[in-house]
């Protein structure tokens, strides 16, 4: 994803601000930097895109870890009620998130489609073509932080897919030692969502006003429907999460890595939910590539690992490289969980 990544930067947990604010507009600040700043490195770096080799002074994959075959809608035996849980999200939000705003879809004759795009399904010689109408581009990444539990920080994550953003979340599980408390120095309060924009220097919390922000900018202005519908909107969030029994909540102790992971999913995915509560719960920042259907990340993650599927996660600690949601968990688990005594 060289062409992506050269497009998109990424910063340096901010400054603590003077007086924190529900939208309060933070300094400029440089472009890229190296996220082992947070280790008080004195020599700041553009981030190395995925091809980059991963870091020599950094622990190599887990011994014994296979790069697994992908295998579309597969469930593995021992995750079918993990799947099911995940799953409930779906009809509690009649597919919130799915879709790219301004979704299309049209019939391509196969002779027309280009090679290098992805289509879900080809039917009599056409194939589906998913195309979506998107506002204005940020240059560099928002940064979120949020936890998987969260329902108003759902919300936020719905709109992310909806308006195909690429984002760098911040997971602040419970008792997390490092973003949590980041956050709460930043923005003076213990609530969550909140985020910064590096691209106009707000910073804010409120879900609702969030997603606001978020459309004015980057979208078409209108909040979509079942974002908008305010009690019931955040009931259904809840529900949603309710069989998860607080998986992506709670902390586990893990190391944190030097560089961020990256993520193509998007939120109403199940399959892409299981990995974002590991991912939460060890506290692993992350550059999330939103992939809903009618995103241009579709293509991109296509062309470039010649298969769409998701969630698919880049390891620039380790190089590894990866499909499949339940080894994927593992392999974070594997990678960066600590012992427990």
């Amino acid at each position: 994803m060289v062409n992506k990544m050269a497009s998109l930067t990424w910063s340096p947990l901010l400054p603590p601000l003077a007086a924190p604010t529900l939208c309060s507009r933070l300094p400029r600040r440089p472009a890229a930097v190296a996220f082992s700043e947070l280790h008080n490195s004195q020599a700041p770096q553009v981030m190395e895109s995925p091809d980059d080799q991963a870091s020599p002074s950094y622990p190599p994959p887990p011994p014994d870890f296979k790069n697994p075959v992908p295998r579309r809608f597969y469930v593995r035996g021992d995750k079918w009620l993990d799947m099911l849980g995940c799953s409930l999200a779906l009809p509690m939000r009649l597919g919130t998130g799915a879709l790219v705003q301004g979704y299309k879809a049209s019939w391509v004759p196969e002779a027309e489609f280009p090679a290098d795009c992805y289509s879900t399904i080809s039917v009599a010689g056409r194939k589906l073509k998913e195309t979506s109408s998107l506002g204005p581009r940020p240059e560099k990444l928002i940064e979120i932080y949020e936890f998987e539990g969260c329902p108003f920080c759902r919300k936020v994550r719905e709109i992310v897919s909806i308006l195909d953003l690429d984002v760098l979340f911040y997971p602040c599980p419970k008792d997390g030692p490092t973003f949590r408390p980041k956050a709460i120095q930043l923005g003076g309060k213990q609530q969550f969502p909140y985020m910064v924009d590096p691209n106009t220097g707000v910073a804010m919390y409120e879900s609702d006003e969030i997603i606001k922000y978020l459309e004015e900018n980057y979208g078409d202005g209108k909040v979509p429907v079942m974002l908008s519908l305010g009690l019931f909107t955040t009931l259904t969030e809840g529900l949603a999460m309710i069989v998860r029994m607080g998986k992506g909540t709670k902390y586990t102790p893990s190391k944190l890595p030097e560089k961020p992971l990256e993520l193509w999913a998007y939120e109403a995915s199940p399959f892409c939910k299981m990995v974002r509560e590991a991912l939460v719960e060890l506290e692993l920042p992350h550059i999330y590539h939103s992939t809903a259907r009618g995103s241009k990340n579709r293509d991109e993650l296509f062309k470039y690992a010649g298969h769409f599927q998701v969630p698919y996660l880049e390891d620039p600690n380790t190089g590894v490289k990866m499909f499949e949601s339940a080894e994927i968990v593992e392999y974070l688990q594997a990678t960066y969980a600590l012992p427990q005594a």
